[in-house]
C-alpha cells in the first residue's frame, strides 16, 4: 500500500511538473527566472530581516526572528532533508522546460526545495510578529516556490515540502521567542 501511494504522487508530481513546464508564459518568463535567482542565498529574506532590525520594537524582533528562521530552515532543508532524502533533480531537458526558464541547475539533491523553505520561515516569523506584513511575504514565499518549479529545478512536492518546512522552522523560532520574551518578563 505505502508503495502504491508513493508512486503515485512521485506520478502525480511529474505530472503537475510537465503541466507547468508545457504551458506558454512568456510575459512571466523573465520575472520568475530573476526571483528565482534574486532567492539564491536567501538573499531576499535576509535583506528584509536585515532591514527591519533597523527599526525599533517589534519590527526588530520580527527581523531578528525572522533571520533565526531562516537560518534554521536553510540548514534543514540543505543540509538535512537533501542529504537524507537524495532526490535527483527534474530532467528540464525531458520535460521540455523552455531555455529562456532556465537557472543554473544546483548540483545539491532536489528534495526539499531550501528556496521556498527559507522563505516560508521568513514570511511566518515576520507575518506573526507583524501582521501587515503576512499577505505580502506570504504572496513572495508562494511565488520563489512557484519560481523554483518554472524555472525547472525543483518539483512541485520538493516546494509544498519547503512550505512545510519552512512554517515548521518558524514555529520552532516563534515558541523559542515567546519563552526568551516571558523569561524577559518575570526578570524585569
Amino acid at each position: 500500500m505505502k508503495d502504491a501511494v508513493l508512486h503515485d504522487l512521485a506520478t502525480l508530481d511529474g505530472a503537475l511538473y510537465a503541466a507547468v513546464a508545457a504551458t506558454d508564459t512568456p510575459a512571466l518568463d523573465v520575472g520568475l527566472r530573476r526571483l528565482s535567482h534574486a532567492a539564491n542565498n536567501s538573499k531576499i529574506n535576509l535583506s528584509i530581516a536585515a532591514a527591519l532590525t533597523l527599526l525599533p520594537g517589534r519590527c526588530r524582533t520580527a527581523g531578528l526572528a525572522g533571520a533565526a528562521a531562516v537560518g534554521l530552515a536553510s540548514f534543514s532543508a540543505n543540509l538535512l532533508g537533501k542529504s537524507l532524502v537524495r532526490r535527483p533533480r527534474p530532467d528540464r531537458e525531458a520535460a521540455q522546460v523552455r531555455v529562456d526558464r532556465h537557472v543554473p541547475m544546483p548540483s545539491s539533491a532536489s528534495f526539499p526545495s531550501g528556496h521556498t523553505a527559507s522563505a516560508f520561515a521568513l514570511a511566518t516569523t515576520v507575518g506573526t510578529v507583524l501582521p501587515v506584513t503576512a499577505a505580502p511575504l506570504g504572496l513572495l514565499a508562494c511565488a520563489v516556490g512557484y519560481s523554483r518549479v518554472h524555472t525547472g529545478v525543483h518539483y512541485p512536492g520538493d516546494v509544498v515540502a519547503g512550505a512545510v518546512l519552512g512554517t515548521t522552522c518558524a514555529s520552532a523560532v516563534l515558541a523559542v521567542t515567546r519563552r526568551l520574551a516571558a523569561r524577559q518578563g518575570r526578570s524585569g
